[in-house]
């Protein structure tokens, strides 16, 4: 039996509570956290005039971790979406729109990553704000270039920022179409939403039976709660199988960044 810990972020652009954009404050939280996969949305990453600019690769960059983006759309002259970051290279990376007429630009991010082997398939989404919205996305999850993929071999973790804080379409979805499980059930807290003062909750991981949740929480600390307006879910997951490999740093700092393919 091996562990492995994942997370979900929702960065808000690096802008904080006191309305400061400081991606330093994110690199603490993940610091803290210590995941070996963090799934990151609203993440904007351009080439500036420091390194911050491009949060992607400065966030990678302070962790050694490996990362992809997934490009929703364009900001300033750089891109905005999901990204994933991970202790282990990603074999396949693929960005799917998940967009709605009339409403803000979502998409989801698939990540291949092979943990010993096992290949484990990641899908870092953001949905959107109206029930009509989600409804869509939800249908649009199911057609069979994403979760239903021919070339899924191994268990799913579907996680991200949903939108959804009542148990709607998206959650009975997931948990029946595909049956994958909601991590909610193991939250001692579930509202984490605004991180200041916690009304909702937005943020999930749905997981394949392959997995047994050894713990979960939502990460609350003195620099979390004001270095966005999400706080971090974390689970520390265990599947059985042989042969995985230990989540080290890589020193040498050979980390970079895989392009996702095209949309289907």
């Amino acid at each position: 039996m091996q562990r492995v810990r994942i997370a979900t972020y929702n960065i808000h652009k690096g802008r904080g509570l006191d309305g400061r954009i400081r991606i330093e404050r994110i690199a603490r939280v993940l610091g803290e956290i210590h995941a070996d996969i963090v799934a990151l949305q609203e993440v904007v990453s351009r080439e500036g005039r420091c390194a911050e600019d491009h949060q992607a690769r400065f966030l990678a960059d302070q962790f050694a971790y490996f990362y992809a983006i997934g490009e929703t759309r364009k900001y300033r002259g750089g891109s905005y979406g999901n990204v994933t970051l991970s202790r282990w290279r990603f074999e396949r990376a693929r960005h799917a729109d998940l967009s709605v007429s009339g409403r803000e630009e979502r998409g989801v991010l698939r990540t291949d990553i092979r943990l010993g082997r096992q290949l484990v398939h990641v899908f870092n989404v953001h949905l959107g704000t109206s029930h009509r919205e989600r409804k869509k996305q939800a249908r649009r999850l199911i057609e069979p270039d994403l979760l239903k993929a021919m070339d899924i071999t191994g268990p799913r973790v579907v996680l991200g920022d949903f939108n959804e804080w009542t148990r709607g379409l998206v959650t009975r979805t997931l948990t029946s179409e595909f049956r994958l499980t909601d991590l909610r059930a193991h939250l001692r807290r579930s509202r984490a939403y605004p991180s200041g003062l916690p009304l909702l909750h937005l943020d999930h991981i749905y997981y394949d039976h392959h997995f047994e949740v050894e713990s979960a929480r939502f990460h609350r600390s003195r620099h979390s709660l004001v270095a966005s307006d999400h706080l971090p879910l974390v689970a520390d997951l265990v599947m059985g199988g042989s042969s995985w490999p230990a989540a080290t740093r890589d020193v040498s700092g050979s980390h970079g960044a895989l392009v996702p393919d095209a949309d289907a």
